[in-house]
């Protein structure tokens, strides 16, 4: 059985490297670029130069292209050591041609270009961009810079070696004046007062402070030791990571005394366990220098309601737990008294949900819900009505439980044809008996396959059923993703994806062999 495990949990990672590639080529290769900057207010606003630089630094952070400034080139020269003030000062200068550059401009022009074309690079230079009066336009400052096309190799392999990052004392860069790097570990956390038994560890020179701590919030203990990156947002949650798009708290700010670290008390929703290091935060703004001793300023809010996972999983499972409880039950009837009238309404239910367009019922459900039973048809974050749970759980259940029914009626019925059941009615056996303790167990065998998979697949959500109930869930996220050519988005999740659909196979083949004993993964030599 180890072995077997061992064996598919090594094709599963490699056929999900395979799927990332994919979706890779289809993004980066056959998918035109431009389409980013449908949605970009800030593209449509410049011109000139800057609109070019701004493409060539979006490519970057949309991972299609490798992009160097010269002015980051001399910025990197001087804070390394290579080249004095001054000498950065006239080397920055490149004239707005480059028959107008000075010597020394020219010198480290000509380095940058020899240092980058090595490498495979192409280097641009924009002259400037002026008006019929010989005034430079808005935006067209002279720029030099360096481009290249990132291949699909580099891009699967920094993909997945910066999936996880593991926090340490050296993430602060040295320059920084943050004191004496280290980890500290504490019975009694701080913000708690140090009366409270917390026990806690803190870094200086992390990026996280709290590496470990304790609060009342599921699953109550939490680390920052390692963190798990899918893929950073673009556009639909710029900035923030996929991981934490689906796994962050929504919905109303959730204020509670607290106390900050220079102890300062207000009302505030800032999660001070989430503080990331920000450098130089607290000299940019006084609310920072008020309320923290350091930089860690950075914090996640606490928010009111669950995150997009948390509500598409209590729908999801509950939903299952539901088709499971009402689908199997009816199929084994519908079996057992075959052609009677269960099996004929059953199977008309059957045949409804097969034809009619999924939308189509689930729009019915909502009306003849709202309508006759008055339940609410619209999510409401913000509100502790749970009635909102309902219509989204029985149109989600709609066809988990048709389809349940339909294969159990199936298997049951397959299973009545056998050869061991003959034998057990010879041998005096009840029907009621046949079917309890014979035909129910081998029919059962192939529904326990399934079962881990609807359990892990209630986590990704359900487009069509969170988009007409406005659940705000992680169904819609890669729609959105695609609608807003969110590539980092969409790797991601396609990865989430076929993790859970890797490991539902694999609790699929144990589960089943634990059910059915006759069901070996082990080969034994004859």
């Amino acid at each position: 059985m180890a072995k077997y495990i061992l064996t598919r949990i090594g094709k599963g990672i490699l056929s999900a490297i395979c799927v990332v590639v994919l979706i890779m080529i289809l993004v980066y290769s056959l998918m035109d670029r431009t389409n980013i900057f449908a949605g970009d207010s800030n593209y449509s606003k410049m011109q000139s130069n800057t609109r070019i630089t701004y493409e060539q630094s979006r490519y970057k952070a949309f991972g299609y292209v490798d992009y160097v400034l010269y002015s980051d080139y001399i910025k990197e020269l001087a804070s390394s050591g290579e080249i004095d003030d001054e000498t950065r000062s006239a080397a920055i200068s490149i004239g707005q041609t480059a028959e107008k550059a000075s010597e020394t401009a020219a010198e480290y022009i000509q380095k940058f270009t020899e240092t980058y074309e090595a490498q495979g690079y192409t280097i641009t230079r924009l002259d400037a961009d002026k008006k019929s009066n010989g005034q430079v336009k808005d935006g067209g400052q002279a720029t030099i810079f360096a481009t290249r096309d990132r291949p699909l190799i580099s891009r699967v392999i920094s993909y997945f070696t910066n999936m996880f990052f593991v926090d340490n004392i050296h993430y602060v860069p040295e320059n920084q004046d943050i004191g004496e790097r280290g980890l500290t570990f504490t019975l009694y956390d701080p913000l708690y007062g140090g009366e409270k038994f917390s026990p806690a560890i803190i870094g200086n020179g992390t990026q996280h402070k709290y590496l470990l701590y304790f609060d009342n919030k599921f699953p109550y203990i939490h680390q920052n030791f390692i963190t798990l990156q899918l893929g950073e947002s673009y556009t639909v949650n710029r900035g923030v990571d996929v991981f934490q798009t689906m796994t962050e708290s929504q919905g109303s700010y959730q204020l509670r005394t607290t106390t900050f670290p220079t102890g300062l008390v207000e009302e505030s929703a800032d999660d001070l366990h989430t503080a990331t290091y920000a450098a130089g935060s607290r000299e940019l703004s006084a609310v920072y220098e008020a309320r923290f001793d350091d930089d860690y300023t950075n914090v996640i809010t606490h928010k009111h309601s669950m995150s997009k996972l948390g509500y598409s999983f209590v729908i999801g499972i509950i939903s299952t737990i539901f088709a499971y409880v009402v689908g199997l039950p009816i199929g084994l009837l519908m079996a057992r008294f075959k052609d009677g009238i269960l099996d004929k309404v059953g199977t008309v239910y059957i045949m409804f949900i097969i034809a009619v367009p999924s939308l189509a019922y689930i729009f019915l459900f909502k009306a003849i819900g709202g309508s006759l039973f008055k339940l609410p048809t619209l999510f409401d974050m913000d509100s502790d009505n749970k009635l909102m749970y309902i219509l989204p759980i029985i149109s989600l259940s709609l066809p988990s439980v048709a389809n349940l029914m339909k294969w159990m009626r199936r298997y049951m019925i397959d299973q009545m044809n056998s050869d061991y059941v003959k034998f057990a009615r010879s041998g005096g056996f009840s029907e009621t008996e046949i079917f309890t303790k014979h035909i129910w167990k081998n029919a059962a065998i192939p529904i326990v396959h399934g079962i881990p998979g609807s359990i892990l697949f209630a986590m990704t959500g359900a487009i069509i059923t969170e988009r007409v109930y406005s659940v705000p869930g992680a169904g819609n996220l890669l729609t959105q993703a695609i609608n807003k050519y969110d590539n980092g988005v969409i790797v991601g999740v396609t990865l989430f994806y076929a993790i859970l659909t890797v490991a539902s196979n694999i609790l699929g083949d144990v589960l089943m062999s634990a059910v059915d004993p006759r069901i070996s993964f082990t080969s034994k030599g004859r």
